[in-house]
């Protein structure tokens, strides 16, 4: 009879291992990439770990850009050093105002696969004319 509750308590316990373990497993699946970008003091866009200033994204998918903005000589007069603005989507979200620093943007890639432009479009000081990076959304 305590076999039988001792094997009972372990299958019970294994259980709730596996259904604990199945639930963190989806929990950490749902939690969108972090892709780190620098909008520096040379003002240029930088991708850590890429030669060029390349994100590349599956169409849908949730993600968080961790952007460091740097000054880079001048500034807009509400203090943006920089901007991350994809004009052709025409969407807000993809037109994001930066201020020295480091913060999270939590976005949804396009559904629409292609190649988009990134660029500043604050008057950010010498080289800002070339201050672009390329979104591929796969």
């Amino acid at each position: 009879m305590n076999l039988r509750k001792f094997v009972s308590a372990r299958i019970a316990a294994l259980l709730l291992v596996a259904i604990w373990t199945s639930a963190l497993g989806a929990q950490t699946a749902a939690q969108p990439r972090v892709i780190e970008v620098i909008a520096d003091k040379d003002n240029r866009f930088k991708v850590p770990g890429e030669s060029k200033p390349v994100i590349t994204l599956k169409a849908g998918e949730k993600v968080v850009l961790r952007i460091t903005s740097h000054f880079g000589g001048e500034k807009a007069r509400d203090d943006a050093v920089h901007s991350f603005t994809v004009k052709a989507l025409n969407d807000p979200k993809w037109d994001i105002r930066l201020y020295e620093g480091t913060k999270d943007y939590r976005l949804v890639a396009p559904a629409r696969a292609g190649e988009y432009e990134i660029e500043c479009a604050v008057k950010c000081g010498p080289g800002h004319d070339d201050m672009k990076a390329k979104l591929i959304v796969q």
